[in-house]
């Protein structure tokens, strides 16, 4: 190792990444494979840093890993045009949109159930009658 490059321990360190997951998305090719040092030690570069702190904050934004492989490819010809990246976040975003839609219906039914609640004895519940699973065939 010299002063230039990274233990995997290092890296996981710097952007809050699970080493299995590093070495997870080096099989995947997410991530280069990095140099050996001569001792069999992964080195990382700063590249490697770059690019798994691209990774990490597409994840926490909720892109799939395919979706990351594609803005990873396309984010390496500098001369592109965005449209295709842009048609990326655009899908994402109206995915999100329909599950924010969904949690909102979610919890519309939740509280429906809670406010039918008398708070009496469990053999009185609406909620687990409700989560039974002979309630619909009544």
């Amino acid at each position: 190792m010299n002063a230039r490059t990274l233990t995997i321990g290092v890296l996981a360190r710097a952007t809050g990444t699970n080493i299995e997951t590093i070495r997870y998305y080096e099989r995947e090719g997410l991530l280069p494979k990095p140099e050996r040092t001569k001792s069999n030690y992964r080195a990382y570069e700063a590249d490697h840093l770059q690019r798994l702190g691209f990774i990490r904050k597409a994840r926490d934004l909720g892109f799939s890993l395919s979706q990351v492989r594609t803005l990873l490819s396309l984010s390496d010809d500098k001369s592109r045009s965005c449209f295709a990246i842009d048609e990326i976040a655009m899908e994402h975003r109206k995915a999100v949109e329909q599950k924010i839609q969904d949690l909102h219906a979610l919890k519309a039914e939740l509280d429906n159930l809670i406010d039918q609640c008398s708070c009496g004895t469990v053999a009185e519940c609406r909620i687990i009658e409700s989560l039974s699973p002979s309630a619909g065939l009544a």
